[in-house]
């Protein structure tokens, strides 16, 4: 069990590395989450939906990802709302405060479930926490930290972030606020994101050992944007070093911005900068600005407008700018969204940006699906994604003579382009993960800047993925003596 003194931390990297490390040593591993909160998601190839974290962690043990490595999945939508997934599945929307009596039991059950059920495939179960282990005002209703390393007598990591300051207190204080059975699980401390010399830090270390009474296991160096985040916070962290780079690609943070993941391999381009643009920001004249999915459509183009975003973004558009909307950011573009059941708000209708005639309708039914087919633009290649979305857009005049738009893919829902090639819109998350698929359409950015284009016979980002997850897998055997967890 991988535990942290704060959010952000290091869990989901160390339990990342942890599944890649046993897995190299010939084990069967699978990583575990019994309850997460993000929004940034993955679909299983059962068309089930976990958090996006867990399914990296399913590809570093070399594994597919299954609904039981996340058996609920908490999608804040505002309005201290989430929509709850269990095993993969919509089970609801519950407000914070309803959220234990509502669904507890059956979350509880749903986690035991899904572990026995592990457990009889895998050699090794990883399990990761959430946020803090000792929030006490909490603990009774937490579904991920201790209550699931004493279901399972794990023995446990505590890890802490020393770059934020504090991170002797906060081992200390974390350590005061568990219970002894709960404390006796701990077998290790690790020291994050790590600054400096470390033979500055051997005292303190000393220290932290003699007045715990528990090993520090090492101490991991800080590396730049290595893991993908995990939630919309870890973006103001992000900030681009990259000095050959030809490109900026500006990426709308909306309030409930979801998928994000979607951009990693934008960002793992050396010639591509990634801006990600506050409401209130600079929008600026970049290459394309990418408008990304959203937990809450109608809700993020309210934002839009109320900013002043919106009228920033159809000025860009109006003056030759690339656009690309991606699931909610699809919807954006056209001309309204109806939310007849009134499913995100009390609107039944909200005004788009207008630079797509499209028209999309909010449905209950959630289309949840792995997806493979052609792109016809910029040139025909096969690719593939998944899609997360509760609407369907159609065309407003599919029979127009010339066409109004140009579909993107075999599949003619998935999405669309205008004639001019300026406005993109799709609903195909993980689209950017096809490398040929990726640097055709960057080429199409580049000849517009008159750069030479970039080659295209590349493998899929998958492979620059594994590389990374070796990278972190390195990093932390190198710096973890992991032995005594492993082996003991």
């Amino acid at each position: 069990m991988v535990v942290g003194t704060t959010s952000h931390a290091g869990k989901s990297m160390l339990a990342t590395a942890l599944c890649r490390i046993i897995s190299r040593k010939g084990w069967r591993v699978t990583p575990f989450k019994g309850q997460n909160m993000a929004l940034n998601a993955y679909v299983t190839s059962t068309g089930g939906e976990i958090g996006y974290a867990q399914a990296v962690q399913a590809w570093a043990a070399g594994i597919s990802p299954w609904v039981e490595m996340n058996p609920i999945l908490l999608k804040p939508q505002g309005n201290m709302t989430s929509q709850v997934i269990l095993r993969g599945e919509v089970a609801g929307t519950t407000k914070a405060q309803d959220y234990y009596e509502q669904y507890f039991d059956r979350g509880w059950q749903a986690v035991q479930e899904s572990l026995q059920h592990l457990a009889g495939e895998f050699d090794f179960v990883v399990c990761e926490g959430a946020g803090s282990p000792a929030e006490i005002n909490l603990k009774h209703r937490d579904l991920t930290n201790m209550r699931v390393a004493k279901y399972l007598s794990a023995p446990t990591i505590l890890v802490v972030d020393i770059d934020r300051g504090g991170a002797f207190a906060h081992v200390v204080g974390t350590l005061e606020l568990l219970e002894p059975d709960e404390r006796s699980l701990i077998k290790g401390v690790a020291i994050n994101k790590f600054r400096g010399q470390q033979s500055l830090l051997q005292s303190g270390i000393d220290w932290l050992e003699q007045r715990t009474g528990i090993p520090v296991l090492g101490v991991i160096p800080w590396v730049d944007n290595l893991f993908p985040a995990e939630d919309s916070l870890s973006l103001l962290e992000r900030r681009s070093r990259k000095p050959h780079r030809e490109l900026t690609i500006a990426v709308i943070r909306l309030p409930r911005i979801a998928n994000f993941t979607d951009f990693d391999p934008l960002e793992a381009e050396p010639t591509v900068d990634i801006k990600y643009v506050a409401l209130d920001g600079n929008l600026g004249y970049p290459d394309a600005v990418i408008i990304p999915g959203s937990k809450t459509t109608t809700a993020d183009l309210k934002a839009l407008r109320e900013s002043g975003m919106a009228a920033k973004i159809c000025d860009y558009a109006a003056a030759g700018g690339i656009i690309f909307g991606i699931c909610g950011g699809f919807q954006m573009l056209g001309q309204n969204v109806s939310d007849p059941e009134r499913l995100e708000g009390s609107d039944r209708q909200t005004s788009g940006l207008k630079l797509l005639p499209i028209k999309t309708t909010l449905e209950r039914r959630k289309v949840v699906r792995q997806r493979a087919c052609l792109s016809n633009h910029p040139q025909s290649l096969p690719v593939d994604g998944y899609e997360i979305h509760q609407g369907r857009t159609r065309i407003i005049n599919p029979s127009a003579n010339p066409p109004e738009c140009h579909y993107l893919f075999s599949d003619t829902g998935l999405g669309l382009v205008d004639p001019s090639f300026s406005i993109w819109g799709c609903y195909l998350h993980g689209l950017f993960e096809n490398g040929a698929w990726r640097r055709s359409w960057l080429n199409h950015l580049r000849q517009r800047r008159g750069l030479i284009s970039l080659p295209t016979g590349i493998p899929n980002y998958r492979e620059q993925r594994e590389a990374m997850l070796d990278e972190i897998a390195d990093l932390v055997a190198e710096h973890l003596d992991l032995k005594p967890l492993l082996l003991g």
